[in-house]
Formats: structure tokens, sequence, C-alpha cells
């Protein structure tokens, strides 16, 4: 993991290996599976995308980024175990964040009235978005489709349901990710991962924040 934060890190030499078949990736379509994800990369602008907030209302991703640098945490929903544990590790740093001027953004597929129902604690400062339209997670390019056993399992166990897609009737999932953002919505740094048990740990995230200043 520290390495893949090095190598995120250093952006110029990345973007001069860039080659332009992969600026050219379609990152608007939703992937098969978690490990063929084609998220945005360093240097890359995100799209300005609508999103909701936990009452139902509705906010654009660019203006929320032209305020001040944002740190925006893409997460499964709030019934996932791993997805609880990053975000109550955030209280770890958030302080520090703020003090370096960023805001913490954290979007999920949820619905507003899921996000609701989140039992975070209190004073605890990230934002939580709903992009149940899916336009963040596949502008994003970290989206894709949910096997259909998968699907079932998570409903038969769990009683989760997951959102999907209007185009093609199956579920969707965001692959956990980490943006720095600039106010210029400009990516600084990305952490995406395929296996969803594996997350930047606060340390590491704030160390990047703190180098792409």
């Amino acid at each position: 993991m520290k390495y893949r934060l090095i190598l995120n890190l250093c952006t110029a030499a990345t973007l001069a290996l860039l080659s332009l078949s992969a600026l050219a990736l379609d990152r608007t379509k939703i992937a098969d599976d978690a490990a063929d994800v084609t998220p945005l990369l360093i240097g890359q602008t995100a799209p300005n995308s609508t999103l909701k907030t936990v009452d139902g209302a509705p906010v654009s991703l660019k203006a929320l980024t032209m305020a001040k640098p944002t740190v925006l945490i893409f997460y499964r929903g709030g019934w996932c175990p791993y997805c609880n544990r990053q975000l109550a590790g955030l209280k770890d740093i958030e302080s520090q964040l703020e003090e370096l001027g960023y805001q913490i953004l954290a979007i999920s597929p949820e619905t507003p009235e899921q996000l609701q129902s989140q039992k975070l604690q209190e004073k605890f400062t990230v934002r939580l978005l709903s992009d149940a339209s899916l336009s963040a997670i596949s502008g994003f390019g970290i989206g894709f489709y949910v096997a259909n056993d998968t699907t079932e399992t998570y409903k038969s166990k769990w009683d989760i349901d997951l959102n999907k897609q209007d185009t093609s009737g199956k579920a969707v999932l965001p692959a956990p990710a980490v943006f720095i953002l600039d106010k210029n919505a400009k990516v600084k740094f990305s952490f995406v991962s395929p296996d969803f048990k594996e997350r930047l740990s606060p340390e590491l995230l704030l160390s990047a924040a703190k180098l792409v200043l």
C-alpha cells in the first residue's frame, strides 16, 4: 500500500508515461468486474456530477469542490463494515485535514433515505452524499457490475438491496476509492482498490494530503 501511495504521488513522472490510448479511455462505462475499473488519473478533471444530500437536495460536485480542496471518498454503503471502519478512522485525522484547508466528502450509491439511517458519531465532519444515479461513480471510472448471485446473496442473507443501473437493471457498486481534488477539481492523488477489504489508512491519507498541497 505504501508503494502505491508513492507511485500515485509521482505526478509528473506518471503523466509523462501515459499513453494516448490510456487518456482516451471511456471512464463512464461500468466495468464488468471490480478488477477492470478505469479510474481517473492524476492530473485529470473530475466530472461535474449532481449528487444529493441526506435531505434529498441536489448539489453540484463542481460547486462543492470550488469551495476548498477536497478529500473525496467513494464507499459501498452504510451496510458495509469495511466502509464504516474506514469512515470511522477519519476521526483520527479530520481535524488535521481541516487545518490544512480540506473538506471531506463521502459518496455512496445509496439513496438519501438510506444515508439518513447511517449512525455516524456526532461531530463527525464528513459530508455524506448520495449518488443513486451513479453519475459520479461512473464519471470517476470506478463503477462495476455485481454478479447476480452476489446480489441475490446480499438480499437473501442480509436484506441488502443494491442500487441497480436503470439501463441494464444490474446492480452496481463502486470500487472503494479515495481521491484528493484541488479547487479546480483536478485529481492530485488517488487510491482505488478492486479488493473491497483493502482501504487506505488514515495515516497514509494524511501524508498524501500534506504532500499534494
